[in-house]
């Protein structure tokens, strides 16, 4: 799967990951709420899924909850917040679409962006009334890094909500959130694990009806198997960020430079303070459908229109923000199976791919 450049969407296993989902099917089945023997062993499984998930994060285990998904963990994150006290948001432009879905019923602020993405760190001086903010750690469209500790400095006290699904995993957790999503299949876990992280003194109530699970955040058991093949897998790719990052970052510099040099191609987001793995260039000559089709079939997968939204193909909003061209535009992102050679081969090949698109 080496030709795979959608890895901001979503990744294959893991091998600790697998490993630990086919040793997990065999030693986690049992209810963790039961009192029986195997499900007293689930009960201490999970629970040190959950201690594994709040170290990396820097957060203590009570803090942390499991959900089907990092969108409904955002969905919970937001409507919890406003359960418990309603008021106005605060949110950047460039938010993933679930959190801008969540926070469309509430009255609020949009803080906009530069052309790189970055956010206007005065833009987040809350009005009276201001119950949350909400900033994206790192834009899942374009890569831009975020100012997220500075942004908490500026809130007053106004708790924040960070959307880590890109840097989990990936880069260390930002100081200063008082809430904080996440997804597993962003680091190479399981589908159908997301991370819901409430910090203690936080007022926050499930929109959802309660039960016993998850501390009352999030209703129905987990699902334990994919929750430790999340945590083992969250834990391998923290211990190879460090080495992940120092090998993609060069990758990433040559796409810039090779997409550069082609006629046309803009290449967008800060090209420093950025994720290692993700680059993005749009082209007013482009039909981004049409060059997606092109590369899939010379074995690339690439995204292209808005990463976040129900249709990939829908204008995307991060780079209308951005003052930008919102279609001809393709996001590529890199993982543990990309090396030089495809790189290589991706440059050598998009000049003609281009070229095809503009003969008649």
């Amino acid at each position: 799967m080496s030709g795979y450049l959608d890895a901001a969407a979503g990744l294959p296993l893991s091998p600790a990951a697998r490993e630990a989902l086919l040793a997990a099917l065999d030693d986690g089945w049992a209810d963790p709420a039961r009192l029986y023997g195997a499900a007293r062993r689930a009960a201490l499984l999970l629970e040190g899924a959950r201690d594994a998930v709040a170290d990396v994060l820097g957060a203590r285990s009570d803090e942390v909850s499991f959900a089907p998904s990092g969108t409904l963990a955002a969905h919970l994150a937001v409507l919890g917040r406003l359960a418990s006290q309603p008021g106005h948001v605060l949110h950047s432009a460039v938010e993933h679409s679930c959190v801008l879905a969540a926070v469309a019923g509430a009255p609020g602020t949009v803080v906009p962006v530069d052309r790189y993405g970055r956010v206007d760190v005065e833009g987040f001086a809350p009005p009276p009334g201001t119950t949350l903010a909400c900033l994206i750690s790192a834009s899942h469209e374009v890569g831009t890094v975020q100012p997220v500790e500075a942004v908490a400095d500026r809130l007053g006290g106004v708790p924040l909500l960070v959307d880590a699904s890109q840097t989990v995993g990936r880069a260390p957790v930002p100081a200063g959130w008082s809430l904080l999503t996440a997804s597993a299949r962003k680091w190479g876990g399981p589908p159908g694990v997301g991370v819901l992280a409430v910090r203690t003194g936080v007022r926050w109530r499930s929109p959802l009806p309660a039960d016993e699970h998850e501390r009352g955040r999030v209703p129905g058991g987990v699902g334990l198997p994919q929750v430790l093949s999340a945590a083992v897998g969250l834990q391998a790719a923290v211990a190879e960020s460090s080495a992940e990052d120092a090998r993609l970052r060069p990758l990433v510099d040559r796409l810039r430079a090779g997409l550069t040099a082609v006629p046309d191609i803009e290449v967008v987001g800060d090209p420093v303070d950025r994720l290692p793995h993700l680059v993005t260039f749009s082209s007013p000559y482009l039909d981004g459908e049409t060059l997606t089709r092109a590369l899939d079939r010379e074995g690339f997968a690439v995204s292209s229109g808005s990463s976040c939204s129900a249709s990939a193909l829908e204008p995307s909003h991060v780079l209308a923000a951005m003052g930008l061209l919102t279609h001809g535009n393709v996001r590529l992102s890199l993982w543990r199976d990309t090396t030089a050679a495809d790189v290589e081969r991706f440059l050598e090949l998009l000049p003609r791919l281009v070229a095809e698109q503009h003969e008649p």
